[in-house]
């Protein structure tokens, strides 16, 4: 595959564009795989790839119902960190920030990533107490955090009000290196490389059953017909439960919709990204102007990518008491991404009770911001059958009673 760069683009300039090769190859689904991958979006995907890179093993299908990146990689709102308290969760996003660092170069492919900095607000003594904890445990884990002040918070963002009249900023917990990266790009760079190393990127194809032999996994049947596996790897976000169904256990999770807007675009007013939990509504300003808004998730289980008035409601009004200029910015445009939430609010990367099956899931809300780290760990649990980024997300933890519990550390699901 021809490698993108300055030189390319000037050289196909001259010539009309002409020269230009498909991103990634369309094949027909063989009838074995080594490995088959469930889902094309950022986290199966990025397992793909390091499946290939880290241990050699190419001969690799990845299944997509739809099109690739067509999920939660293309309906979230692109913020990356890895601030988180417990030791396991700040290991594996701590190493997903460091990957999506070098990503564009790895991939030959430029995901945009920006790392103008993630601050979360204190807007309570609870969230003030609760952030230095969190910026002491960092320290411990080498993640680079500090808690900050009201007046330095007014120094990164000039347009926030610090002095509300129900949730004042108290301070904030601020990490520098976190950001953004263009979501769809970060699943076209990993599907690019896939497809470089003679990986099967194969669209509509949905998977209506898995097929075993004694406890042990032998195939898929999809609407393309069956395919043939040794290993299965499930990663297929808020529909994780319904694969399960399909072998024949149970995952503890459930599925909601998680909301998501942007207005109308402005000039640059707000080059970080700042997060407020206690109202529940975060913000950035995209390359385009927009400002990128996230809500909540519904209150009920469902399986829809629209979006929610009373989501916008509650959102915008306590973000505009935060952010006073943007009662006057239109919506431009809202939308809902299926998201599978376990109890502790922490993700499953685990064997199953059917042999060489595994399954990635229960990211919540925080899945885009995981997906290299999660690929990385992923693929080498399912190559070599453990991994130390994902021992502590294993199933038998539901059952051993020790839970991975960042829904306490942070209050919301991510």
């Amino acid at each position: 595959m021809k490698r993108y760069s300055a030189f390319a683009v000037a050289r196909e300039a001259l010539r009309n564009h002409t020269g230009w090769e498909r991103a990634w190859a369309s094949p027909e689904p063989k009838k074995k795989y080594d490995v088959i991958i469930v889902g094309a979006g950022g986290h199966g995907l990025a397992t793909a790839y390091y499946l290939g890179k880290n241990f050699g093993i190419t001969n690799v299908a990845v299944l997509e119902k739809g099109w690739l990146g067509g999920g939660n990689t293309g309906r979230n709102t692109t913020i990356i960190r890895s601030n988180y308290l417990q030791d396991a969760s700040a290991a594996i996003y701590e190493k997903a920030r460091s990957l999506y660092e070098t990503m564009s170069q790895d991939l030959n492919y430029n995901v945009m990533f920006s790392p103008r900095g993630v601050m979360m607000l204190a807007q309570t003594q609870a969230e003030v107490r609760g952030f230095e904890r969190t910026a002491h445990a960092n320290a411990l884990q080498g993640v680079k955090t500090e808690y900050i002040g009201p007046e330095r918070v007014k120094q990164l963002v000039p347009i926030i009000n610090i002095s509300g009249p129900r949730y004042p900023v108290l301070g904030a917990i601020w990490q520098a290196r976190a950001g953004t990266a263009r979501h769809d790009a970060v699943a076209w760079g990993y599907a690019r490389a896939c497809s470089d190393m003679g990986m099967h990127i194969i669209q509509k194809c949905e998977v209506i059953g898995i097929e075993q032999s004694g406890g042990k996994v032998t195939g898929v049947n999809t609407t393309r017909g069956p395919i043939g596996c040794d290993k299965l790897g499930v990663v297929v976000a808020g529909h994780s439960g319904n694969l399960a169904d399909m072998a024949g256990f149970r995952l503890p999770i459930e599925s909601v919709s998680l909301q998501a807007l942007v207005s109308e675009p402005i000039k640059p007013c707000m080059d970080v990204v700042v997060m407020a939990n206690t109202v529940h509504g975060y913000m950035s300003q995209s390359d385009k102007g927009e400002m990128v808004i996230g809500g909540g998730t519904d209150g009920y289980n469902n399986y829809t990518q629209r979006g929610a008035f009373h989501h916008i409601e509650e959102t915008v009004r306590a973000l505009v008491e935060t952010f006073p200029m943007i009662s006057r910015l239109k919506m431009l445009r809202q939308w809902g991404g299926i998201v599978d939430v376990t109890g502790d609010r922490s993700p499953i990367l685990s064997k199953t009770p059917v042999e060489n099956m595994f399954v990635n899931c229960g990211w919540g809300t925080g899945g885009f911001k995981a997906i290299p780290g999660s690929g990385w760990g992923f693929a080498e649990l399912m190559a070599k059958g453990h991994s130390p980024l994902t021992e502590a997300f294993g199933l038998n933890r539901f059952y051993e009673g020790r839970f991975v519990d960042e829904s306490v550390a942070a209050g919301v699901a991510h």
